[in-house]
C-alpha cells in the first residue's frame, strides 16, 4: 500500500481524522435516549450522526425519514436531478475480488474510439439528457488522460454537466481534465477499513488506499467545482464505512467550503463469472437509514441512489432523502445506441461492471419522478 513512482502525496489532516473517528466508533454503546436526544436537536453534531447510524436507531426509522425529508424540503425543495453514466473504456489493471472489470476476469473488453464515443453521447444527449457522468475501467495503459480528456471535450458539445468516475491521478492531471470540460469528480474509495481493503485489492495501483482517500482533495486543488463520494456497502461493516463517508465529507467541506459536495451509498451486485460474491448484510431497511442519516447530518450535500437499487427504492428515497438518480443505464461500452433506439449496429459490445436493478429509460424514469409529485431537473447552471 506504499506510494508508486508518480503518485501525488499531499499534505492534508483529513485522513487522519476520518480514520481516528472511524476506527475510534463502537456503535453498540449508542441507547435510544442518545437516538432521541439526536432527533430532537436543530443541528445534527457529529455525536448525533453516529447514534443515528446505530443499530439503537433502528426502532426509530420513520421519525428519521420524517426529518431527513424535512432537510430535504428545505434545502433541495421537491426537485431530483437526472443524469446517465456513459462507460467508454472497461479495460482495467486492478485486481478487485468484487468488480467485473478486475484484470483477471475474462470479459469482452473494449476501448471506444472518437468516433464510437461520439455517437453514443449524440444518442444520450437526443434522448434528452443533460447531464453525463464519464467511466473507465482503472487502466492508464488503455485509457490515459488525454484520452480520458478528448472524451470530455466532446462532451462538452452534448451536455451542461459533465462528470468523471476513473482511476484516481494527480492535481495537474485534474487541472487539465478541468479543462478539458470537466465539472466534477467521483471516486469510490471503497471501504474506508484499511486492512479490510487490502485483503480485496490483489494487485495494481489501486492497493494505494491512501492516494486513492486523498483524490476529492487532489480534484478540488485542481480546480473541480464539485466531488463525490461512496464506499461500497457490503465490503466491510457498513455502520463504519457509512460513518467515514460522512466524515471524508464533513472534513473536507469545511476546507474547501466553496466546493459542492455529494455522496451515495451503492450496494454489491452480482458480476459476471463470480457467483461468490457474499455481501454482508445490508438490507434495504439499513440501506433507508443510512440515507436518513446522511441528509439529517448533512443537510446541504446532494445523495445519489443508483440504479444498483430497485425502481421501488429509488422512487421512495427520492421522496425523503435523495436528491439525484441515474436514469437509461448500462454499465457495458457501446450499448447506449440499441438501449436508446432499439437499433443494433452489429458491432462488439464490452461487458459490463455489474448487474443493475432499475433498467427503467430516461423518458420512464422523468414520468415516474414527475407522476410521484416530483421536479425532474436535467441541469442547474448556466454557463458564462
Amino acid at each position: 500500500m506504499e506510494y508508486l513512482p508518480g503518485m501525488e502525496i499531499i499534505e492534508s489532516d483529513v485522513c487522519s481524522k476520518v480514520i481516528e473517528a472511524m476506527n475510534s466508533y463502537d456503535y453498540t454503546q449508542y441507547t435510544k435516549q442518545d437516538v432521541l436526544r439526536a432527533l430532537h436537536h436543530d443541528t445534527c453534531s457529529i455525536e448525533d450522526f453516529k447514534a443515528l447510524l446505530s443499530p439503537a436507531a433502528e426502532p426509530y426509522l420513520e421519525q428519521m425519514a420524517q426529518k431527513a425529508r424535512l432537510e430535504t424540503s428545505k434545502h433541495f425543495g421537491n426537485t431530483v436531478y437526472l443524469f446517465t453514466p456513459l462507460y467508454i473504456a472497461n479495460y482495467c489493471e486492478n485486481y478487485c475480488v468484487y468488480c467485473g472489470f478486475n484484470c483477471y476476469n475474462h470479459i469482452h473488453r473494449m476501448k471506444l474510439n472518437r468516433e464510437q464515443i461520439e455517437n453514443e453521447m449524440e444518442v444520450i444527449a437526443n434522448s434528452g439528457m443533460e447531464e453525463i457522468l464519464i467511466l473507465t475501467g482503472e487502466s492508464r495503459g488503455q485509457s490515459d488522460v488525454h484520452y480520458i480528456g478528448e472524451a470530455c471535450k466532446l462532451a462538452r458539445k452534448y451536455f451542461r454537466m459533465v462528470g468523471l468516475e476513473i482511476y484516481p491521478v494527480n492535481t495537474d492531471e485534474y487541472k487539465y481534465l478541468h479543462e478539458c470540460g470537466v465539472d466534477y469528480v467521483t471516486v469510490f474509495q471503497e471501504t474506508y477499513d484499511s486492512d479490510k481493503y487490502e485483503t480485496l485489492h490483489l494487485l495494481g495501483h489501486k492497493r494505494v488506499w491512501p492516494y486513492r482517500f486523498d483524490a476529492q482533495e487532489r480534484a478540488l486543488r485542481g480546480g473541480m467545482r464539485g466531488v463525490a463520494f461512496s464506499a461500497l456497502l457490503g465490503l466491510s461493516d457498513f455502520r463504519k464505512d457509512a460513518l467515514a463517508t460522512a466524515l471524508h465529507v464533513y472534513y473536507l467541506q469545511r476546507k474547501y467550503p466553496h466546493a459542492e459536495m455529494s455522496l451515495s451509498c451503492p450496494r454489491l451486485r452480482p458480476i459476471i463469472n463470480n457467483d461468490k460474491i457474499n455481501p454482508l448484510d445490508v438490507g434495504e431497511k439499513q440501506l433507508c437509514q443510512v440515507l436518513c442519516a446522511y441528509r439529517i447530518f448533512l443537510p446541504f450535500a446532494g445523495i445519489t441512489v443508483s440504479s444498483r437499487e430497485s425502481a421501488e427504492f429509488r422512487n421512495g428515497i427520492v421522496k425523503i432523502a435523495a436528491t439525484k438518480v441515474s436514469a437509461g443505464v448500462s454499465t457495458g461500452i457501446g450499448d447506449h445506441e440499441a438501449k436508446y433506439t432499439g437499433k443494433n449496429n452489429n458491432e462488439a459490445k464490452g461487458d459490463e461492471q455489474f448487474e443493475i436493478n432499475d433498467n427503467r429509460s430516461f423518458k420512464k424514469m422523468y414520468e415516474d419522478m414527475s407522476g410521484e409529485g416530483l421536479q425532474p431537473v436535467l441541469n442547474d447552471y448556466i454557463d458564462v
